[in-house]
């Protein structure tokens, strides 16, 4: 086997072109068994596969610095720096991140799992080389949708302005997660069908060389490109067709499913159940019978709609009341807003951890406007994710700017009523925290009237201890509740929130009357969250006040249920916290 060969980039320089592409075959073989055990990125990877290859034989890592974009398409250069032993023995699967990790290998420079930052990453690599009079190269890889993201845009306007090395590949597999979206890739598509030659060309446009490389996946063309590049001494682009999900029948009819997979799917008789109804099902059953019944409602998503269980027949159905932008989430936001002043219902969803790059866009754009968007915020809460991916920040994100009303549902029913007023409703923009998890109908039809702002529902009267327990961790106020009632015959006050951006000051006055302890749970950080914001209004008070939920830190693929005996998010550890605070 080749690859037993391989244990560093140099090892490459004594391969034929014969071996190095046999070489690809092997490694493609280990990444699709490594993934269909752990699940993770198979497409992007498969794709880059003699990229990678081409790009460690050519240039020297780590002294050439190579920085990944994104990062989900990192399996190749891992297998080829010293890490091969996660994708060729089954026992070491788990050992290594989905993404860059300077932890692991000076090979890789930056921990990097969001989009379109590679080229600045890459610039600011380049100027500090040249501040320092130094001379290695500075490659950027970017692609797989991540052009469409507005800081590439703005890393390569800069980049352009360096009049020094600077070199970017650009993997144009002709896909973002899903298809792509937006006047570049039409440019994209025209510089592909020209073979590079089209007189219009985004990247000598702003003052780039410019190379194509028609056969992205043959390792032979590729090395006589990068090294025709190598030492350049001005801003380079070498555009780089590629074959997204290369070497799997599947993966190559079905670019989409195949960007990511979970663990199994590609097993004989995979375990995969489809639910009757869950969370993905209820939102896209209600957005498309209001499509059909409005025409200037919208449904809005930057480049994830696998994440919403938004399907290619489902996406068809909404035809132009239907809108990808790309990965582009700044973007998203402002054109909801515009959408929703001038008189249409824009819904926007997204990822909770993804949400984190529109900031500005949702103070300033959304907020300060006051337009009322409806925003689905999808997988908000604690995981077991890479530190890349954490979903824990949206509650302190969102609830601090003025004007926004988040809401934390519990269940089917409330969730499809807050949607309905929010929809419909024209004051304020609205955030809507899709429960993740479980999914919990009730039956039970909710008739909370959500345009009173900020009044908890208080579901069981008790005394001496009352526990507030936000949207998902509404259950473990339940289970709290009972181990109260056994463990201490304490009959504890049951709140159901409801809303996260503002508090029910009348109820939290009355609970002064005979209660001693407060206690809130919510599914995400507790510094700037939910919680405190009951601490704050107990401050000058004898109430005391305990804030469950997440510490102030960046977790990487920790077990769920270590995080919540870390967090003591449990109901023993919850009574534990509560006996020593009385």
């Amino acid at each position: 086997m080749i690859l037993d060969k391989i244990n560093k980039p140099e090892d490459l320089k004594q391969l034929s072109i014969t071996e190095m592409t046999d070489l690809a075959d092997e490694m493609r073989k280990f990444i699709i068994k490594k993934v269909n055990v752990t699940g993770g990125h198979m497409g992007p990877n498969l794709g880059i596969v003699e990229t990678t290859i081409a790009l460690h034989y050519v240039f020297n890592s780590p002294v050439d610095k190579i920085v990944f974009d994104v990062s989900h398409q990192c399996y190749p250069h891992k297998m080829l720096t010293g890490r091969k032993e996660g994708f060729t023995n089954p026992e070491n699967y788990f050992k290594y991140t989905g993404y860059t990790a300077p932890e692991e290998s000076s090979h890789d420079i930056f921990k990097v799992g969001h989009t379109s930052t590679s080229v600045s990453l890459a610039t600011g690599l380049a100027k500090s080389r040249d501040l320092k009079g130094e001379n290695e190269n500075i490659i950027a890889l970017i692609g797989d949708g991540s052009l469409s993201g507005g800081e590439s845009f703005e890393g390569f306007d800069n980049a352009a302005d360096l009049n020094s090395n600077i070199i970017i590949v650009v993997n144009d597999n002709e896909m973002s997660i899903a298809e792509n979206h937006g006047g570049l890739y039409k440019n994209l598509k025209t510089l592909r069908e020209t073979k590079g030659n089209a007189e219009t060309n985004f990247f000598k446009s702003l003052g780039f060389d410019y190379y194509y490389v028609d056969e992205g996946n043959n390792i032979e063309k590729l090395i006589e490109t990068f090294k025709k590049v190598k030492d350049t001494n001005h801003p380079v682009v070498v555009h780089v067709k590629t074959l997204k999900g290369k070497g799997l029948a599947a993966a190559e009819a079905d670019k989409e499913s195949f960007h990511w997979i979970n663990a199994g799917a590609l097993d004989e008789n995979p375990q995969t159940t489809i639910p009757a109804e869950d969370y993905n099902s209820v939102t896209n059953e209600y957005l498309y019978k209001k499509a059909k019944e409005d025409k200037s409602f919208i449904v809005i998503n930057p480049a994830t709609p696998g994440v919403h269980g938004f399907t290619p027949e489902f996406r068809a159905k909404l035809g132009k009341q239907f809108t990808d932008v790309g990965i582009a989430e700044e973007h998203a936001v402002a054109y909801a807003s515009a959408l929703a002043k001038s008189g249409s219902k824009p819904v926007l969803a997204v990822m909770s951890s993804f949400l984190q790059r529109t900031y500005d866009q949702l103070s300033q754009d959304l907020a300060l406007n006051n337009s009322p968007v409806t925003l689905l915020i999808y997988w908000g809460g604690i995981s077991g994710a890479d530190a890349t991916h954490l979903c824990t920040f949206d509650i302190p994100l969102i609830s601090n700017i003025p004007n926004i009303v988040y809401l934390a549902p519990t269940c089917k029913e409330e969730y499809l009523k807050m949607l309905s007023w929010s929809v419909e409703q024209n004051e304020y923009p609205v955030a809507i925290r899709v429960p993740s998890g479980e999914f919990i109908s009730t039956g039970i039809e909710d008739t909370t009237d959500y345009s009173n702002l900020n009044k908890f529902k208080l579901v069981e009267k008790g005394s001496d201890i009352a526990i507030i327990a936000l949207g998902s961790f509404y259950r473990l106020g339940e289970k709290v509740k009972k181990q109260l009632a056994v463990k201490m015959n304490i009959n504890a006050t049951l709140i159901n929130p409801k809303f996260i951006t503002g508090i029910d000051t009348e109820l939290l006055e009355e609970l002064k009357k005979d209660h001693k302890i407060v206690i809130t749970l919510e599914d995400g950080l507790v510094n700037g969250g939910f919680g405190e914001k009951i601490t704050r209004f107990y401050g000058n008070s004898d109430m005391k006040v305990l804030n469950f939920g997440s510490k102030k830190e960046f977790t990487d693929r920790i077990p769920l249920d270590e995080l919540y005996n870390r967090y003591h998010l449990t109901p023993e550890l919850i009574l534990e916290d509560i006996k020593t605070c009385l």
